[in-house]
């Protein structure tokens, strides 16, 4: 952590996965409705991350490095493999991720740590335009997408861009990510990474972290 003694001064989050939840999963509803294979769907994107696939599809669209458009042909065209009726690839962006609702828990959390004077941050590789992150712009100090960018993460840079972007130094950072490539490229760099799994466990870490009352009565755990 922020050296011996000392609390972390900014907080950095992921979009994806912590900002947002989904009932049974952010693809299922997708998949059900298209007939794709979701290990497919999920090999898929974890190719982006273990190291499979550093210049796939989804990495070069998170760089913005490919279009949207052709983004979503090549992946409606890995999907529609073994099925009888072909997926359409028009809007897949919105499709795949239209079962995404935003947890109030979390930012709850957030806004009481900003409250607190911790900085803060949304860090998110993204696959569309960034219309859904920015619409939580004012939540944040600071808004660091990918494909603005051209780094996405697991990248070093991308981490250190998101520290820069605060004024805080990276061994100042908590980051908190669904992705447990991100949080160990986070530390990798300095920053303290907590994997989100529940939103319960990762308030009551950052409470820990930060030394303040994040939760209320009504947060659901």
């Amino acid at each position: 952590m922020a050296g011996f003694g000392e609390r972390p001064r900014a907080l950095i989050v992921d979009f994806g996965g912590v900002l947002t939840v989904a009932e049974d999963g952010v693809f299922a509803a997708f998949c059900r409705e298209s007939g794709a294979d979701p290990e497919r769907l999920g090999a898929i994107v974890a190719g982006a991350f273990d190291g499979s696939d550093p210049n796939g599809i989804v990495a070069r669209r998170e760089r913005g490095s490919l279009s949207l458009e052709d983004f979503e042909r090549a992946l409606a065209s890995a999907l529609s493999e073994g099925l009888s009726r072909p997926i359409d690839p028009a809007g897949l962006y919105r499709r795949l991720f239209s079962a995404e609702r935003i947890d109030d828990a979390m930012m709850a959390a957030i806004g009481r740590l900003r409250a607190a004077g911790i900085r803060t941050a949304m860090l998110s590789n993204t696959w569309g335009d960034g219309e859904a992150q920015d619409s939580l712009s004012d939540a944040f100090d600071a808004m660091v997408l990918s494909g603005r960018l051209g780094v996405r993460k697991p990248e070093p840079a991308i981490f250190l861009a998101a520290s820069a972007a605060l004024g805080v130094e990276p061994r100042a950072c908590v980051l908190v990510d669904d992705v447990m490539a991100n949080v160990r490229a986070a530390e990798a760099v300095g920053m303290h990474g907590i994997h989100h799994l529940r939103t319960g466990a990762t308030v009551a870490e950052l409470a820990r972290l930060f030394g303040l009352m994040l939760e209320t009565a009504e947060d659901p755990r």
